[in-house]
């Protein structure tokens, strides 16, 4: 794994874009030195300008601001939007600027999905919220129930280090660059914060070289070693074979697993996939709940109330196999239980158990057969995507269109 765990980090958990925002631009007109900001979806509407508008003022106070945006998220920020960026001195760049073919993008595979934002290399954000007014439930009846955390302590050294990699350096040696830029910081003092007080915490990310199943393997081992219980609340919830394997067993030793999984979700589809794999997790005893009162964008985790992740990575195809994510995981008894309290709170006034369909032997036939093929499919799904995804990415100067 890409990762290393570090003591002496502080968080704080942020829910939605009500909690986020105000945080993250509050950072950033604080700003002195250096923004780097990486986010999946960038758009030109209330939330987006906001954001504009701190950064022109970091950019304006001297302070150096990097923002990488991804080219199939964030297709559509104009000349107009753009230019008080540019004129402020803001570097501005596009992973894979999305390619068109009768209008619609075509190169939507292997994206840079991450949300990341490091300020002056003293306080980091890491998690699933993007820039869009469809982040905040109080002005959207379908805003996104989604987390981010606020990071202070000597992770954000890390996050800092691997957000810096993309600046002067192409794609492909990001992690390279990162390695050799922690062992030097390890011979700088690293163990200083040995055993500093506060959470025990690693930075993980996935990659499409060397660190593809990295996100997955904290779940798989924190799922395998679990005793009590695990709560996982995640948008788009297909995983692989291994790791629902990993669930059910977890179930049957007797270990409370509960899944929260979209009930409203944004694009109907995402519901029907995931309710093919329901019957194989239900008859584990395996807990299912539907997330009803919105959209559901969450990607984050607790197990025994000590181990917890929060970020950006899915658990489907998608994210553990093509894009790049990132994660925090955190050894921390206090935020674990913070996190699951409130989970726990979505699971009891917002959500609806899903219940056991009445076995019948040609009903069981018919989901075994069933759950054969979607697990041969999700294995191979990955291999021919990145046949099918060609070329490495590029990180290139944002391009924009005329107004």
């Amino acid at each position: 794994m890409n990762s290393r765990w570090v003591p002496g980090n502080r968080f704080e958990l942020l829910r939605c874009g009500e909690a986020y925002y105000p945080r993250v631009f509050a950072a950033i007109e604080a700003a002195q030195q250096e923004v780097l900001l990486e986010t999946f979806i960038w758009f030109d509407d209330e939330v987006g300008r906001g954001l504009r508008a701190a950064l022109v003022r970091a950019a304006g106070r001297g302070a150096r601001v990097h923002v990488l945006v991804d080219g199939w998220g964030s297709p559509d920020l104009t000349r107009a939007f753009t230019e008080p960026l540019l004129a402020a001195g803001v570097q501005l760049r596009s992973f894979e600027p999305a390619r068109r073919f009768l209008g619609a993008r075509v190169n939507m595979l292997g994206r840079m999905h991450h949300k990341l934002v490091v300020v002056d290399g003293r306080l980091a954000f890491v998690g699933g919220i993007n820039y869009s007014i469809d982040h905040l439930t109080e002005c959207d009846p379908m805003g996104k129930l989604d987390y981010a955390v606020a990071i202070e302590g000597p992770l954000v050294a890390q996050i800092q280090a691997f957000c810096r990699t993309s600046l002067h350096t192409p794609q492909p040696a990001r992690q390279l660059w990162l390695r050799r830029w922690m062992g030097q910081a390890r011979r700088r003092g690293w163990a200083q914060f040995e055993d500093g007080e506060g959470a025990v915490a690693a930075f993980v990310t996935r990659d499409n070289r060397e660190h593809r199943t990295d996100i997955e393997r904290h779940y798989r081992a924190a799922i395998r070693s679990a005793r009590s219980r695990i709560v996982i609340a995640n948008a788009y919830f297909l995983p692989g074979y291994r790791l629902l394997r990993d669930l059910r067993r977890a179930a049957r030793r007797g270990v409370q697993v509960d899944l929260v999984l979209q009930g409203q979700p944004d694009m109907p589809w995402v519901r029907r996939t995931t309710m093919l794999i329901y019957e194989h997790l239900l008859r584990a005893g395996v807990r299912i709940h539907e997330y009803m009162e919105r959209p559901l964008h969450a990607k984050v985790a607790v197990v025994d109330g000590r181990w917890a992740t929060v970020g950006s990575s899915n658990l489907d195809p998608t994210s553990l196999s093509l894009n790049l994510e990132a994660n925090v995981v955190v050894r921390d008894e206090a935020f674990a239980s913070l996190l699951q309290d409130e989970l726990d709170r979505v699971i009891e006034r917002s959500c609806v158990a899903v219940a056991l369909p009445t076995p019948s032997r040609w009903r069981s036939a018919w989901i075994t057969l069933r759950s054969v093929f979607v697990f041969h499919a999700l294995r191979r799904y990955p291999a021919w995507a990145r046949w099918a995804q060609g070329s490495v990415p590029r990180v290139v100067p944002l391009q924009v269109e005329a107004p």
